[in-house]
């Protein structure tokens, strides 16, 4: 199932949302006080891409929770919101339950970055 479901999302959305993240990440990368925030993006490229048969671990200390502050403030909360409301409106039909729960993980990953990793 996660391989045919990566291939739809794949076709469907997920390239051209991993190429704007990677695009997103190199950007941030410009400068060296960005590069934290580059790095974040790069995850979720990657995890934008194929998302089934990943999952998400989080952890971290007061670094990361500082960041993941001035993260939220930034770009968090509006990114969150778009991925919730995305995974809402596809767990409106049985078809898409999948989709809408790959939607709501990243929300999560949205919310608080910095510390999670993508396995």
């Amino acid at each position: 199932m996660s391989c045919l479901g990566n291939v739809l999302w794949f076709i469907f959305g997920g390239f051209f949302s991993g190429i704007s993240w990677f695009l997103a990440g190199c950007l941030w990368c410009i400068t060296i006080v960005g590069i934290p925030w580059g790095k974040q993006c790069f995850k979720f490229a990657g995890l934008s891409l194929f998302p089934f048969g990943k999952e998400v671990e989080y952890g971290g200390g007061v670094g990361s929770l500082l960041l993941n502050l001035i993260w939220l403030i930034l770009s968090g909360i509006p990114l969150a919101l778009v991925s919730a409301v995305w995974g809402c409106v596809l767990c409106v039909t049985i078809v898409g339950i999948p989709f809408g729960l790959q939607h709501f993980k990243l929300a999560k990953l949205a919310l608080m970055p910095f510390g999670a990793r993508v396995v």
